[in-house]
Order: C-alpha cells, then structure tokens, then sequence
C-alpha cells in the first residue's frame, strides 16, 4: 500500500503544478517574441563584463536548450563575442528566473534558490573556459 500510496501523492504534486508550468512556458515564449534580438547587440559591448552581462540575460530570459543554438547563432552573426554568447546559453538553460515559483514549490526554496545561484556563477565560468579553450586549440 505504500507505493501506492506514493504514487496517488506524487500524481496529485504533478497535476497540481500543471497550472504553473503552462504558465511559465507562455511567458517564456512571450517574452522570447516580444525582445527583438536586436536588442542584444546593443547591450553587449565586447567588453570584460560581457559574461555577466550574458549570464545576466539568460537567467531572466530563459529557454530550450532546442532554440538557444539558433539564438545563439543570431548573436554571434550580430557580432556579439562567443563569450557573451555562451554565458548567455549556458544561464539560459540553466538559470530560471522566472521558473524559480516554480522550482521553490516543487524542489524546495533553499535548494532552489542555491541551483539557480550555482547555475549563474558557473555559467560565466564555463563561458570563460569553454572560450579559453576554443582559443588554444
């Protein structure tokens, strides 16, 4: 009776975050067709703080791992750096902003909130790695 039991608890978790997953997936994609992409090239400024700036974006932003590969490549053809770039992505499937009511109600707020600050952090330093790399080789 106990899986039972949890099964029937974790269906009624699920069901009822239902509601504010489709929520989170229209504003996402509202907010992804409302931003035009030229907006990006005149935020980022080749600069030192183009890793925050893209770690920054991406977390409020957020996507599908699917899209980031275009938007990504809309970027770098508007001459934004790889570095910029890549923060962006890397925060973008990452980091969630505005999944976060989500991921307190369904993970925890402490766990929560530590993922997303964790995720934001090693964004930037992936995106400098991966560019340190890609410059070696």
């Amino acid at each position: 009776m106990e899986l039972k039991e949890a099964i029937i608890k974790a269906g009624k978790g699920i069901w009822n975050a239902v509601p504010m997953i489709i929520g989170i997936v229209l504003l996402i994609g509202l907010t992804d067709v409302l931003i035009p992409k030229s907006l990006y090239a005149k935020v980022f400024t080749n600069s030192f703080f183009d890793p925050l700036i893209g770690s920054a974006f991406g977390s409020i932003l957020a996507g599908s791992p699917i899209t980031s590969y275009i938007v990504g490549g809309e970027f770098l053809a508007q001459g934004i750096s790889l570095v910029a770039v890549t923060a962006f992505i890397v925060a973008w499937v990452t980091v969630g902003v505005v999944t976060l009511p989500a991921e307190i109600v369904m993970l925890g707020k402490k766990f929560a909130i530590a993922r997303n600050v964790m995720s934001f952090i090693f964004a930037i330093i992936v995106a400098i790695i991966t560019v340190g790399v890609l410059n070696l080789i």
